[in-house]
């Protein structure tokens, strides 16, 4: 078990605060500021939750992939050298995270099936989101994308990077990550209007 990372009530979480103020936590961060590392901590933990419930499949490793990418951060701060925003450089670590918790878990015996992750995904939406009622509609059909066209879709429209630190992050050109999402964004338009009027014929039928 990974040891919990403490989050004070106080610190500002994910989108309150920009991506330079989060970038300058960082920093100061790598120079010892304690108040620095809690900041940076707290302005990211759930923008972190959300991508890692998004690209693993078991709900109850979100919190531990969570711990282990600030872990993995907090020990490469002294490499941070700001070129790049902090939220890119700290979804790109959880992203290997998640690659190397897969890596592991193909390498050992699955004592049992893998639970149902959409809970997990579920409270790590955001609201809001037009067109989907409370994100539940969203989780259900995030999961029949493509995985590059799913990970475009949640960098961008679910944690909020711009296409260019999506880009970065995925390795492709901007024009990529903007084909992927607006593709993305067609295809669940287009199976939430199908769903839709699906529900709708029921209720006409009953």
């Amino acid at each position: 078990m990974i040891t919990p990372i403490s989050l004070p009530a106080s610190i500002p979480q994910a989108r309150s605060t920009t991506d330079e103020s989060i970038t300058a936590w960082a920093l100061a961060a790598r120079g010892g500021d304690p108040e620095a590392v809690e900041r940076f901590v707290g302005a990211l933990h759930r923008d972190v939750q959300r991508f890692v419930a998004h690209l693993c499949a078991d709900p109850q490793a979100v919190d531990d992939l969570a711990q282990d990418t600030f872990l993995r951060a907090l020990g490469s701060l002294h490499r941070f050298e700001g070129r790049c925003s902090a939220r890119t450089w700290l979804l790109s670590i959880a992203r290997r995270a998640v690659t190397d918790s897969f890596r592991y878990a193909a390498a050992r015996p699955r004592l049992s099936d893998v639970p149902d992750w959409r809970l997990a995904v579920e409270h790590a939406q955001p609201r809001g989101l037009p067109g989907f009622d409370d994100g539940v509609a969203l989780v259900d059909l995030l999961n029949t994308l493509p995985e590059e066209r799913r990970e475009a879709f949640v960098l961008t429209q679910v944690v909020g990077l711009s296409y260019e630190d999506a880009a970065e992050l995925s390795g492709c050109p901007v024009g990529t990550v903007r084909s992927r999402v607006a593709r993305a964004r067609a295809t669940l338009v287009a199976l939430l209007a199908a769903a839709e009027s699906q529900e709708a014929g029921v209720l006409v039928a009953a």
